[in-house]
């Protein structure tokens, strides 16, 4: 298929209007994980934002059994996974 023909394809798709609100961010989130911002260019506009990154945040892997330990002591301590492993990682390296 040639770029053309894909361009013309892309013409013919009918794109949904976006919503005038969402009740939440999880509304949102999942409207816009399954539409592209590239389809609503004429609605963006431009920003004056500056955004400043303070700290950095680093993926590690863990096994499986170890993530379910760590979610049920997130849910036992009503906090987010991520918090959950930060205190807990920190109460065990704080003497090292």
């Amino acid at each position: 298929m040639e770029a053309k023909e894909i361009i013309m394809q892309n013409k013919k798709r009918v794109i949904d209007p976006i919503p005038e609100s969402f009740a939440t961010e999880a509304e949102a989130g999942e409207f816009w994980d399954t539409h592209s911002t590239a389809d609503y260019l004429e609605f963006l506009e431009p920003a004056d934002h500056t955004i400043d990154l303070q700290t950095r945040v680093y993926e590690v892997r863990v096994e499986e059994d170890i993530f379910h330990k760590l979610e049920y002591v997130a849910q036992e301590s009503h906090q987010s996974l991520p918090k959950a492993l930060d205190r807990i990682l920190r109460k065990e390296l704080s003497t090292v």
